[in-house]
């Protein structure tokens, strides 16, 4: 017998931004019904770098990200764990002369965002972090930024949603979702489930494309599998989060004094899976060598890829849709959505409820891949407070 929920909101996905815009829901009084195929947190959200940095992002992505900090400031009250999240700092390294003016010409651009950046050169580098290895020229360092235990931090919002009296149905893939022209219906065959609400959230990642264009919103949204990788236990060297200007690897050391770095791609076995190869690997290993000379004979205790949601200016979806009335989705954070997460779903939650966003998100509209109109999200009428639940 299949049950039957009628509710505010249905959000599909169960990551760091559909269960944030989930739990803001509930703060915000709506009925909130959430589906995620798997458990939530445990595709990309739970198993990526755990960096949460606002440094190097585009100039549209500071006010998203700004608000993000706030949230990771308050992790513990919200959420009852701290999700082994510290503002460690996080330093962008230099290479080259170059690199350096690149760094330089970035930090005069977001004067106005408050991030306190610094430029670290020569002595002073040394004096500071003298496990750089001499590859590293100097680079700038954004003190407020950190890192967080993602495996614990995104399914943290997704339990804290629940407390909060969202319906979270985990192991519940969907099959269908239709507008009869009043509502969304959702169907999960597995699941004898059959959700029906006035406004739905695409939350899905790396498998919200599908969906999107279903409604008219096609988007060339493309699937990557980020290479990562973790070390074994080591004295404990570094106390910043790192990046390299121009790409490469990144890294960051947990208090545990496992290294965990990322960089290059992995390769997708199949649409639910994905590996790392060997090269990939062996270039990371490198790389890492030449930045953080206290890895030279270190053991790799495991590697691992996901899949993330690309888009090709890796700016991410983040709004109303083009064709379809109370449909909002926030996917394409092309690997770097875990610090602006909690914002995502927050600003979901505001269009939800109100039409309109007090964050500026118009870089994200969905029709800035084709040239037809865009409603106004202000055109799009406030959820209804709680409506009936029947079973």
């Amino acid at each position: 017998m299949t049950r039957r929920i009628d509710t505010d909101v249905a959000i599909v996905g169960g990551g760091i931004v559909g269960a944030s815009a989930a739990l803001a829901l509930r703060r915000m009084g709506r009925q909130v019904v959430l589906l995620e195929r798997d458990l939530c947190g445990s595709r990309s959200s739970g198993v990526n770098f755990g960096g949460v940095r606002r440094q190097g992002r585009p100039l549209s992505q500071l006010p998203l990200a700004q608000r993000a900090h706030r949230i990771w400031g308050e992790l513990t009250a919200l959420l009852g764990t701290d999700g082994e999240y510290l503002r460690s700092g996080h330093f962008k390294i230099a290479r080259s002369e170059a690199d350096l003016a690149a760094l330089e010409r970035y930090r005069e651009l977001t004067r106005d965002f408050d991030l306190g950046l610094e430029m670290i050169t020569g002595a002073a580098l040394r004096a500071r972090s003298g496990w750089l290895g001499p590859k590293a020229l100097g680079g700038s360092f954004c003190p407020e930024d950190g890192q967080a235990n993602p495996r614990l931090v995104s399914p943290a919002f997704a339990r804290a949603a629940e407390r909060a009296g969202a319906q979270v149905f985990e192991r519940t893939p969907l099959d269908e979702a239709v507008h009869d022209g009043q509502r969304f219906v959702l169907r999960s065959t597995a699941a004898a489930l059959e959700v029906r609400a006035p406004v739905l959230l695409n939350c899905a990642g790396a498998w919200a494309g599908p969906l999107a264009e279903q409604f008219g919103d096609a988007v060339p949204l493309r699937t990557g599998n980020p290479a990562m990788a973790v070390t074994e236990p080591l004295p404990v060297f570094m106390d910043w989060s790192l990046g390299v200007e121009g790409g490469g690897i990144y890294c960051r050391q947990a208090a545990r004094g496992n290294v965990v770095m990322g960089g290059g791609a992995g390769y997708a076995l199949d649409a639910d899976r994905a590996r790392v190869e060997r090269g990939t690997i062996h270039g990371m290993c490198r790389q890492a060598i030449e930045l953080l000379p206290a890895l030279r004979h270190a053991h790799i205790l495991r590697t691992w890829s996901g899949s993330e949601g690309y888009l090709p200016d890796r700016q991410p979806v983040l709004g109303p849709s083009i064709g379809r009335p109370g449909l909002f989705h926030g996917f394409g954070f092309s690997g770097a959505g875990f610090q602006i997460g909690p914002a995502a779903g927050e600003v979901l939650a505001e269009l939800a409820c109100k039409g309109h966003s007090s964050t500026p998100i118009d870089a994200f509209a969905a029709d800035r891949f084709h040239r037809l109109p865009v409603s106004s999200p202000s055109s799009t009428p406030p959820v209804p407070h709680a409506t009936s639940v029947t079973h």
